[in-house]
């Protein structure tokens, strides 16, 4: 089993379509961890604020297998990939680290994410694998994050609803 720490974005409807992955993820790999969901501003665009959270699972499913299931489960609660990169969302699903695994290259898998380096990706997976090491840095989360520039702000954190 490999450990997968994955980020999760929605700026509609967020509170509603982030449960419905959480709750979607628990039904299919099972015991989740799951860290609080966080206010940020929209990051590229104008649009309306973003809940973020991040949840870890356990899986045995291969990276690409793993990848077109988190985009079918985007899609399925309608997820339009058909306008510009930077824009509102229904959901986002990113697998942010998979295992010790570092994929570069051609196509649009990175693995760790590059974005990593924003307060919103970043937080939430300190907050539930702390002791998780970056293959990249060497270093694991908490120390990332302390070392980063928004360590120390005040994060508004929102409870998530059920449909």
């Amino acid at each position: 089993m490999t450990t997968v720490l994955l980020s999760l974005g929605s700026n509609l409807q967020p509170q509603q379509h982030l449960h419905a992955a959480v709750e979607a993820l628990r039904a299919r790999f099972g015991a989740v961890a799951v860290s609080p969901a966080y206010r940020t501003a929209a990051v590229g665009f104008d649009g309306p604020d973003f809940l973020n959270n991040a949840v870890a699972i356990e899986t045995d499913l291969p990276l690409d297998a793993l990848d077109a299931w988190l985009h079918a489960l985007e899609d399925a609660h309608g997820r339009d990939r058909s306008g510009p990169r930077f824009s509102d969302r229904t959901l986002d699903l990113d697998v942010v680290f998979y295992g010790d695994l570092i994929v570069e290259g051609p196509g649009h898998l990175r693995i760790p994410r590059p974005e990593l380096k924003h307060a919103f990706v970043l937080k939430p997976l300190a907050d539930i694998a702390p002791t998780f090491i970056d293959p990249v840095s060497g270093l694991d989360l908490a120390t990332l994050w302390r070392a980063h520039r928004q360590h120390g702000d005040a994060f508004e954190t929102i409870d998530l609803l059920p449909g």
